[in-house]
């Protein structure tokens, strides 16, 4: 009886995304079912997965644009959201979205299939994603396990990219590689953070209010859920530019960052804030802000044919080109 109250008692509640019980099971919300690689009808954009690492699972999935034959193409690496806890390189948010930026940027993607939370608590998600990394600049120096990456890689064209969680693991991963010296022999062209999930202990904007203290004191519970044992919202994790992180984001192995935020997004004035903070870090490269008026957080990928998603894809297609 004791196993069956377990299995239905809760544990911890981050709603309307995930939900445990005590027994150790699992409840995702907002999580809808993968599409299978292949050839995409609307673009012409060929998918396929890839295993990284059989020995934990990892795996990534690659995007190839019609027209590759005898071309090397920029190389994207990109890190999906779903606050860690659900979200992947094959749901339908990342894959269609991954299909028109592919097909309009003529880039190869690679989308890394990190392990999520809690199953797998933090920092596994960081630590899948710079092995992914890894792995893709396996093939900078010529051949490599993965064809595509082999024979259409420019690697002195690389850029690592992430939406909402996903934002937050690739300046994390940026990070990792210029503390490594050399960009993994890789030339890391721009980091892309898009509606980036951070945090921090100290009040900014609109945390200040009634409303966002309590919203402030959910996100510090869901981060301690994510990574058992860490101190909280200014893990380095969380927020790259706490004491505890060491000024490690003015070492961004990046030549020009991206930082795209929308007006209605709860994230909002994070993303501010991680864009005014790494110009303010004594990073040597570029930082530009696009913020797009009158949407919510990740709106491109729900409704990609407005004109605000336009806009934005217009501008990560020049950021892409540069």
């Amino acid at each position: 009886m004791a196993a069956a109250g377990a299995d239905t008692e809760v544990h911890f509640e981050f709603f309307p995304i995930i939900r445990q019980y005590k027994s150790g099971r699992v409840e995702r919300f907002m999580n809808p079912d993968p599409l299978p690689a292949g050839t995409d009808p609307a673009t012409g954009v060929v998918s396929k997965d890839v295993v990284v690492d059989p020995a934990i699972g990892l795996w990534a999935r690659l995007f190839l644009p019609p027209g590759s034959d005898g071309k090397k193409l920029p190389v994207v690496v990109y890190y999906h959201g779903g606050a860690y806890v659900i979200g992947s390189a094959a749901d339908p948010f990342t894959h269609r979205y991954l299909n028109s930026l592919v097909a309009e940027a003529g880039v190869l993607a690679v989308a890394i299939e990190y392990r999520l939370a809690p199953e797998h608590p933090l920092p596994a998600a960081y630590d899948d994603s710079w092995e992914g990394l890894k792995w893709v600049a396996s093939h900078a120096a010529g051949g490599g396990p993965e064809p595509w990456l082999a024979e259409h890689g420019d690697f002195s064209r690389v850029f690592l990219a992430g939406a909402s969680a996903g934002g937050n693991i690739a300046h994390n991963v940026a990070v990792r590689a210029g503390e490594q010296g050399g960009g993994l022999g890789m030339r890391v062209r721009g980091l892309l953070v898009v509606h980036p999930y951070f945090g921090g202990a100290a009040d900014i904007g609109r945390e200040a209010t009634t409303a966002g203290k309590a919203a402030k004191e959910r996100a510090d519970a869901f981060w301690r859920f994510l990574y058992p044992g860490s101190p909280g919202l200014d893990d380095p994790l969380s927020n790259p530019f706490s004491e505890a992180a060491g000024g490690s984001a003015a070492r961004v192995a990046a030549e020009r960052v991206l930082v795209c935020v929308a007006e209605k997004d709860e994230l909002r004035d994070r993303g501010v804030w991680y864009y005014e903070s790494l110009k303010a870090s004594g990073y040597g490269g570029e930082v530009e802000l696009l913020e797009s008026a009158g949407e919510g957080h990740v709106f491109y990928c729900i409704d990609p044919k407005c004109d605000k998603a336009r806009e934005m894809q217009e501008r990560v297609l020049s950021f892409l080109r540069k």
